[in-house]
């Protein structure tokens, strides 16, 4: 915008200076032309092109200062529009970064699907509906360890009286934390 109206003002300067001096020429022609007689007149007019000639000098002034100014504008204009190329090219980068990690993600994710489905081959229908439903409700994770008399889910530590109604069941039997409801896998480090 300062670049844009300092150029306008530029033109506008130019087109004043242009002004003063088509006219200081029409009356220095009429002079030498012979066209004024009267002396008073002549004095007039003499005065009046030393008064156009100050009016062109200040004008040319102003126009010189804002042709500075116009230059420092645009050098800050320069300066900006390559800052917002640097980082239209980095968005770029970043944007093709991401594609492809979004895309090794995809390959992981069908992989571990792929994974998870051999994995479940022969699992009760019942037990993995139970498993769904909790990951789908725990934010992904529908089972967790049982390690040092703590849920991996929940991170609560549980306490002897459950630890002991633990213990006691078979270790085919389905056993949730009380607190966040996943499913407990039983391990050689649960402290049973």
């Amino acid at each position: 915008i300062r670049v844009s109206d300092l150029t306008d003002a530029q033109a506008k300067a130019e087109k004043d200076v242009e002004t003063v001096r088509a006219r200081r020429e029409r009356d220095q022609g009429r002079m030498d032309a012979g066209q004024i007689s009267d002396p008073k007149a002549l004095t007039s007019m003499q005065h009046e092109l030393e008064s156009l000639q100050r009016r062109i000098a200040t004008l040319e002034d102003a126009e010189l200062e804002v042709m500075e100014e116009l230059e420092s504008a645009q050098s800050d204009l320069d300066a900006v529009a390559g800052e917002r190329q640097q980082a239209i090219d980095e968005a770029a980068g970043a944007a093709k970064v991401r594609d492809q990690r979004t895309a090794e993600i995809g390959a992981e994710r069908d992989q571990v699907l792929a994974e998870r489905a051999v994995a479940a081959e022969g699992l009760p229908a019942d037990l993995l509906g139970l498993y769904d439903k909790l990951r789908e409700s725990k934010g992904g994770v529908g089972a967790s360890e049982l390690r040092a008399r703590q849920c991996g889910g929940c991170m609560l530590t549980l306490d002897a009286a459950v630890l002991g109604e633990i213990r006691g069941k078979p270790t085919d039997e389905v056993v949730r934390c009380e607190e966040c409801g996943r499913i407990l896998v039983r391990t050689g480090e649960s402290g049973l």
